[in-house]
């Protein structure tokens, strides 16, 4: 009887460690679909499009691409223009954030509260960031209609027996400003959002202490809730700036770019440089990474300042 232990036991890991190689195949059958296509999509394109970005080339001629070195970068870090639509692109995201962010976090403040119907109004808020942004710049195109929209009616520009108000769309001075009312619109339930979720994690007996040490309600929320909320805050400005030097469906849905080059953001320049006529692949590849190196730059910012909130080097 001792001498069969052994054999069993040998038998015993044999087959533990053949069914532990199996129970990996499997993990590999299903990991190994999504890491070819994450490959193929994304990890490929971003070093090609790097490479091109080094080349003269056009993506309808059949002609092979040109290396002509750090060229593309010199001739659009010293274009006039490029620096315009970039100045473009941070007015929009400055004023489409701030303002994102200033009215999310009212309105998570408000909604922090609860009373009836709080849930329904805050699904109703959420509403328009589930909306396609090319549809959404198309329904307000009409919404801003100088004639037949109900935007200038119901700001009291417009009257049945009066001439029709300000063409938001048509006047340069106005353009950018209705898209970043457009945005602001869209995205601040984003904000609100992940405010609400902070606010809500905020623990009670905070409150409680002082409250027991009859502080103030502006120093509770100077000194408890905008500390607790600000990292859910920073994460949620730093994805709507992102976002913002990338918008580019609901310009073209609502301007186009225009009137002239009014609302020509960076992402919307790309477009024409490498679609629409011009086909400048190497060239309108570098400009997407020096989109790319702003972002990143903007985005080490706020990872810094948010490290810092959270007691971090």
């Amino acid at each position: 009887m001792a001498t069969t232990y052994p054999a069993n036991s040998a038998v015993r890991s044999g087959s533990y460690q053949q069914r532990q190689v199996s129970d990996r195949a499997i993990q590999w059958s299903f990991i190994a679909p999504t890491l070819i296509l994450l490959v193929l999509f994304n990890i490929f394109p971003l070093f090609y499009s790097l490479y091109l970005s080094f080349t003269n080339y056009s993506a309808i001629t059949k002609a092979d691409p040109i290396w002509v070195g750090l060229q593309n970068y010199r001739t659009l870090l010293n274009d006039p223009q490029i620096w315009k639509y970039f100045a473009t692109t941070g007015r929009f995201a400055f004023l489409s954030v701030g303002l994102q962010t200033l009215l999310g976090f009212g309105l998570a403040l408000l909604l922090r509260e609860k009373f009836r119907g709080s849930g329904f109004i805050t699904t109703l808020l959420l509403i328009p960031m589930m909306l396609s942004p090319v549809v959404v710049g198309f329904f307000w195109r009409l919404l801003l209609n100088p004639s037949s929209g109900i935007f200038n009616y119901a700001l009291g520009f417009t009257h049945p027996a009066s001439a029709p108000g300000p063409d938001w769309l048509a006047e340069s001075n106005l353009a950018l400003w209705a898209i970043v009312i457009v945005d602001v619109w869209m995205w601040t339930p984003f904000v609100m959002l992940l405010c609400l979720s902070g606010l809500n994690a905020i623990p009670d007996y905070l409150y409680e202490a002082a409250a027991i040490d009859r502080a103030s309600p502006w120093f509770q929320f100077w000194r408890i809730t905008l500390p607790q909320v600000m990292p859910l805050l920073l994460i949620a400005v730093l994805f709507r700036t992102i976002e913002a030097f990338k918008s580019f469906d609901l310009v073209m849905g609502m301007t186009g770019g225009g009137p002239g080059d009014a609302t020509e953001l960076v992402a919307v320049n790309l477009y024409r440089i490498a679609f629409q006529g011009q086909w400048r692949t190497g060239y309108a590849s570098a400009l997407a990474y020096i989109i790319l190196i702003v972002i990143i730059a903007i985005s080490n910012v706020y990872i810094r300042n948010l490290n810092k909130l959270r007691g971090e080097n």
